[in-house]
């Protein structure tokens, strides 16, 4: 179990890592461009997403392996084992939807939780980030 515990949270970590140091170039470069204010708010957009889409991807990455190894449970339902598959089991995840076509099976489900939380805290800081952004340039426009 502290296996577990600790390839999650290293999952994890990576996760806030990446969002973090997006969000944090996007400070420094957004106002340096020479574009119209309101296309600096689409490119924060779009950088944020790009954010997400890298996380997710991470945990999917996570699913894969532990779905593909021993002892650590597995993903049962409308799921081949593909690492699409499990990149579409960690959207639904990340952005807690949720369909529910997809269970996850003994260890892996605490990786699923942890993402959830992970999604939406990572989704309401995207959210606060892009709020300041977009006062900063609307202010001064």
């Amino acid at each position: 179990m502290l296996t577990v515990f600790l390839v999650v949270s290293a999952v994890v970590a990576l996760a806030v890592i990446i969002h973090y140091e997006i969000l944090f170039q996007m400070t420094l470069l957004m106002p340096k461009l020479k574009v119209r204010h309101r296309f600096r708010i689409v490119l924060g957009v779009l950088g944020a997403l790009l954010a997400h889409v890298l996380e997710i991807w991470l945990f999917a990455l996570a699913y894969y392996a532990m779905h593909h190894s021993a002892d650590w449970g597995h993903l049962e339902g409308a799921i081949s084992g593909t690492l699409l598959d499990c990149a579409y089991f960690s959207f639904t995840t990340f952005t807690t939807l949720g369909l529910g076509d997809i269970a996850p099976v003994g260890h892996l489900r605490y990786l699923v939780g942890i993402e959830s939380l992970t999604g939406l805290v990572l989704i309401t800081w995207t959210a606060s980030f892009l709020y300041v952004e977009m006062r900063k340039f609307w202010d001064s426009h």
